[in-house]
């Protein structure tokens, strides 16, 4: 029996920018070491459904894309599969060729084939030389007459190493309209359809699904498969939790595939990741790539990781992302041939073996942030690790019209860190985390963003406190956080269109750098700025013109740690554009917070031993499925 590994598919939207992940245009050349297009054959015209495409007459067409390129290494490397059989269906007179890549970028021809009429071309690859990484992909060139793709697939004769289902678990507040798309993407899925068992929304705002336009229709669709789950806003890991705790009740799931809200999902790449953990040889997390919705050929992660002195994540590799399909494709960029191991892959999209969740537990209740790293940090240490799959991806709103670090979330950000640390990192004293963190504290003190530092405190205070308060406080960490903004005027964002926002000294502008590069202090000037900054905002009151009025003002990309502390006060705008916020030094406040940052970061490290015995120990009874119904219990 042939089973289908990966489908060729078209973009479900008529989207211009959507067309480079799907097909690639003939001919590239190199201009200053950048890829340049120097010809585009592929129009979305030439789109004629979710599986056919046109080759118009005398024209190449290549399949190399993020959506249509096989990811040889990643089935080697993680499955039993060692062989695929690609074929191509086609209309016309065509050539078919068939190439691969290496782990370093080289790029070989590996068959070629003509077809005419209404043909079926197959091509036999063995999945044997791709340890390190590469790809495989197809070509089709037209003669004298247009050529229709009708169709292509990767399959294999072996057979699975499991045959379970997926349920899915959609955790939402408040976005309904996102929900009941990706339903309807969905119901119009039915080769995806056939490997899930249950769709479960899990329900935590005041904007109900249910009761969204266009869901009694895509309800009545999907049948006794969708099922609506409402509880109390819990958080992602709240909801993600009992997205799990449904699934391990329905013997007939043998996954979970978790997905957030604000989300346009590929189909096709939910079917992927299902197959694909059904093939690989050991239970491993599935993760998918995150592009951006808002700039949908930009992707945004690939490969994460937790570096383990700072214990801090980031992309495997930082400074090559975000990736634009549209300046260069799978051809033009070395890196994403090679395979890259992750650490952890972000809930976005994330499917899960039950018989993991039945090992090591639920999710932490972290409310957010860190819960999806934390899950995969202590999967891994179980022996189940986590696989970022090429070709599995979907549109996440991304940080860029955001910054979370400055709102309400700050309080999760620093606690939630703190508590993965204690619980996986292996450095003494978890490294550098506990330094990293101070130095966080101070570059908001110097740029005057008090609300971040109280919350931040807070955070501490909580993790110092032990791991009970996790399960405790889960539903009330996020409203306190958020009450607490009112006692601080810099979170207010003027939005008052009859009100011009002015600075005394006008906007301050600065040459724009290279990505990645910065102007800021580094090695002794870094350490002399700091000095002079905390003293100065220590020893010396503030202007009263420049409280009364902001002294300067800067765009969001200026407004850095080692611009803003020069100044008394300062326009910002805000990272969403919609408006502006005022910070302004307040002497006492800035030396009251610092003592506490400094005497509380002190105290962590010094009780982190003690600590981290005390949070490894509780962890089993805080993520477990008796734990989590104490807490939906005690919710509803």
């Amino acid at each position: 029996m042939a089973h289908v590994l990966q489908s060729v598919v078209f973009p479900l939207d008529r989207d211009p920018d959507l067309l480079p992940l799907y097909v690639d245009p003939e001919v590239w050349s190199t201009i200053d070491e950048e890829p340049v297009r120097v010809s585009d054959v592929a129009h979305l015209a030439d789109v004629l459904g979710r599986t056919r495409a046109r080759v118009p007459a005398g024209t190449r067409v290549s399949f190399a894309t993020y959506f249509n390129a096989f990811p040889a290494s990643y089935w080697q490397h993680w499955t039993n599969v060692r062989s695929v059989r690609l074929t191509v269906r086609t209309e016309g007179t065509a050539t078919v060729l068939v190439y691969r890549s290496t782990g370093g970028a080289a790029q070989q021809r590996i068959e070629t084939q003509d077809a005419s009429g209404d043909a079926e071309t197959v091509f036999d690859i063995p999945l044997t030389q791709f340890s390190d990484g590469g790809w495989l992909w197809f070509d089709i060139v037209a003669g004298a007459e247009d050529v229709v793709l009708a169709g292509g697939e990767w399959t294999t004769e072996q057979e699975p190493a499991r045959t379970g289902k997926a349920s899915l678990g959609i955790t939402t507040f408040n976005k309904p309209d996102y929900c009941v798309a990706t339903l309807g993407a969905l119901a119009d899925a039915p080769e995806v359809l056939e490997l899930v068992d249950r769709i479960f929304i899990v329900d935590q705002g005041t904007q109900q699904v249910a009761a969204q336009e266009g869901y009694a229709d895509v309800a009545g669709r999907l049948g006794e498969q969708l099922q609506i789950v409402e509880q109390p806003n819990l958080g992602g890991s709240g909801g993600f939790a009992r997205a799990m705790h449904e699934t391990l009740q329905r013997p007939e799931s043998d996954f979970i595939q978790l997905l957030d809200d604000d989300v346009r999902i590929e189909p096709e790449s939910i079917r992927r990741s299902i197959t694909f953990g059904r093939f690989a040889t050991q239970p491993v997390l599935v993760g998918a790539h995150m592009f951006d919705l808002l700039n949908r050929p930009r992707l945004h992660a690939w490969a994460e990781v937790v570096d383990e002195r700072p214990f801090m994540w980031r992309n495997l590799f930082q400074e090559e992302m975000p990736h634009d399909f549209r300046r260069a494709n799978i051809r033009q960029t070395p890196l994403l041939h090679m395979r890259m191991d992750a650490d952890y892959n972000g809930w976005w999209m994330c499917l899960i073996p039950t018989e993991v969740i039945r090992e090591v537990g639920l999710a932490l209740p972290a409310f957010i942030k860190w819960d999806d790293a934390e899950f995969c940090l202590r999967a891994g240490e179980a022996g189940y690790p986590t696989v970022s799959l090429p070709g599995a991806a979907l549109w996440h709103v991304s940080w860029i019209g955001k910054d979370d670090s400055i709102d309400w979330q700050a309080y999760f950000h620093a606690r939630n860190r703190i508590v993965a640390g204690l619980l996986h990192s292996n450095a003494p004293r978890g490294g550098t985390l506990i330094r990293h963190s101070r130095r966080v504290d101070l570059k908001h003190l110097m740029m005057m963003q008090y609300y971040p530092v109280a919350l931040r405190n807070r955070a501490l205070r909580d993790v110092l406190r032990g791991p009970g308060h996790l399960a405790e406080n889960i539903a009330t960490a996020m409203p306190e956080a958020r009450s607490l903004a009112a006692r601080f005027p810099e979170t207010v964002v003027h939005r008052d269109p009859t009100v011009v926002m002015r600075s005394r000294r006008g906007r301050q502008v600065f040459q724009r750098l290279k990505q990645h590069v910065f102007d800021s202090p580094t090695g002794w000037r870094l350490r002399l700025f700091t000095a002079q900054t905390l003293l100065s905002h220590w020893f010396h009151e503030p202007d009263p013109a420049n409280v009364a009025q902001p002294e300067v003002e800067f765009g969001k990309a200026d407004a850095h740690w080692w611009r803003v502390p020069l100044f008394d006060s300062a326009l910002v705008s805000a990272a969403d554009g919609s408006g502006k916020n005022i910070y302004t030094r307040d002497r006492l406040l800035y030396r009251r917070m610092l003592r506490d940052s400094v005497w509380l970061h002190a105290r962590l490290r010094r009780e982190w031993p003690r600590l981290q015995r005390e949070y490894r120990t509780a962890l089993p009874d805080l993520v477990s499925e008796e734990s989590w119904r104490t807490i939906f219990g005690r919710q509803s």
